[in-house]
């Protein structure tokens, strides 16, 4: 019997990524037509409307009973329907406000859990966010979600780490990892040069920044090492043939907060680093009116669609991922980049950690990833320098940028969309098998007595320690990266 799906998140038209992880893997799940019916989506609303099919419910995010209500909604649809209803609530702290209207103090979240598991609705909790020092609010809603729903879901290795350590301490099996998928799985279907091209670009080499742009997006840092790169690295000719193009608005929900005095100041922070950095920019609607040649950074000021962000993947050479938060377990940007067969730069947090570096030791400093996918950073300050030297690598060693691709791409086919939608699909079936099983009728026992048997658990950061050490030298893919930089 297939399941209905019912998805509580934000959705599009709202500008937000979490809305657009969600209508993708609504999308991918669509297509899994023997073991999915029909999938529905209540949509967290902060007037972004208005909504079309599959949203089917509307959340008003900052009134507590209208998150009440639609639970109850979800319920009783869920009870008219033959086929099982699996929900899958994603996460975000931001999303959740309290009944005063502080975003990140609510327990929405929870209490929707809480309905759904009282009626045995099978409940997923996709985390997007997993804090590694969470204060005690935090902490203890990640709790409540673990003890009433079936599993949480992340799209990271090390979120689970954290979430079995002392800092939380949620058993394992409560736990579930699936890549974030990936839009692009063909790149060899783009033509690179056509698409610069197409896009008034031309054959200039394409550094790339996507996304909506916020102060943690550390853009400023970005700015700074591309005028760095141009000064120390390039001639007057070859500066009119690279481009830095930072595509996408400010985040809507950050230019309203604090009634705009948050985003003049930022406004400030970007201008004040075009200054430093002495480039040509300019900011723009349309990029085929802009002389490419003679500006070193554009902004491309437009919230970028489906199509134009296919296009911005295909045609990058380098996409720069300058972020501050390194608490960051996910990063659709990211598993694009990687998805699109395209070299990265990124800062070294979680989930860059793990997409470009295994999630193996990355101490201070550039780092090449792991079978070379991209280039680690520090963030913040550090990033100036070590961005423009990542710059200086990738322009300078195409054949050495071009296998980057490769490995990236490589990675990133695990990654499709259908490949995510048809885990969790899987994960389903093993959860709703496990409620079926009959188990535990035999004698249980209570250790009543130490014992030097007992088999501890030995925490991951620490593994690595545990390898021999011929079997890190004897393995050139591993070798590669274990603490070398661009001098290797």
């Amino acid at each position: 019997m297939p399941y209905n799906i019912r998805i509580v998140s934000t959705y599009p038209p709202r500008r937000c990524g979490l809305g657009t992880f969600s209508r993708d893997l609504g999308t991918a799940l669509e297509q899994l037509t023997a073991e999915v019916g029909h999938i529905r989506v209540a949509a967290i609303d902060n007037q972004s409307g208005p909504y079309g099919i599959p949203v089917d419910l509307v959340i008003d995010q900052y009134n507590p009973k209208s998150w009440a209500e639609n639970a109850k909604h979800i319920v009783t649809r869920a009870d008219q329907s033959p086929n099982p209803t699996v929900v899958l609530l994603q996460h975000e702290y931001g999303l959740d406000p309290d009944k005063d209207g502080n975003d990140g103090r609510g327990t929405n979240f929870v209490e929707m859990a809480k309905v759904f598991h009282k009626h045995g609705l099978l409940t997923l909790v996709y985390l997007h966010t997993v804090l590694d020092s969470p204060d005690a609010h935090q902490k203890q809603v990640l709790l409540d979600l673990a003890e009433h729903s079936d599993g949480l879901v992340v799209t990271t290795e090390s979120a689970i780490h954290i979430l079995e350590s002392d800092k939380y301490g949620i058993a394992h099996a409560k736990l579930k990892h699936l890549d974030h998928g990936i839009r692009m799985h063909h790149p060899s279907q783009y033509d690179r040069l056509a698409i610069k091209q197409s896009l008034g670009i031309g054959e200039h080499f394409l550094i790339t920044t996507l996304g909506l742009l916020s102060p943690d997006k550390g853009i400023q840092y970005a700015i700074r090492a591309h005028g760095r790169f141009l000064a120390e690295s390039c001639t007057e000719e070859q500066r009119k043939k690279i481009v830095y193009l930072i595509a996408g608005q400010v985040h809507p929900e950050f230019i309203k907060a604090d009634g705009g005095r948050a985003y003049a100041e930022y406004q400030k922070t970007l201008a004040d680093a075009l200054e430093s950095a002495k480039v040509r920019w300019c900011r723009t609607r349309d990029l085929s009116v802009v002389d490419i040649s003679k500006n070193d950074v554009v902004f491309y000021d437009c919230f970028l669609d489906e199509t134009t962000l296919l296009n911005f993947y295909g045609g990058t050479n380098v996409m720069v991922l300058p972020y501050l938060n390194m608490q960051q377990i996910s990063s659709g940007i990211l598993a694009d980049t990687v998805g699109a067969g395209r070299a990265a730069i990124a800062t070294k947090f979680l989930y860059a950690l793990e997409l470009i570096h295994s999630n193996k030791r990355c101490p201070e400093g550039l780092m090449i990833g792991r079978y070379a996918r991209g280039i680690l950073v520090d963030p913040g300050e550090a990033s100036v320098e070590q961005i423009a030297r990542g710059l200086d690598y990738l322009v300078f060693n195409r054949e050495k940028r071009l296998i980057m691709e490769r490995q990236a791409h490589q990675r990133g086919y695990q990654m499709r969309w259908s490949n995510s939608a048809w885990g969790l699909i899987q994960y389903v079936d093993f959860l709703r098998e496990g409620k079926e099983i009959v188990t535990g009728r035999g004698v249980k026992f209570t250790r009543q007595k130490p014992s030097v048997l007992e088999v501890k658990k030995r925490h991951a950061p620490d593994e690595e320690a545990a390898l021999p050490l011929q079997s890190v030298a004897g393995n050139p893919a591993m070798s590669h990266d274990a603490g070398k930089g661009l001098n290797s």
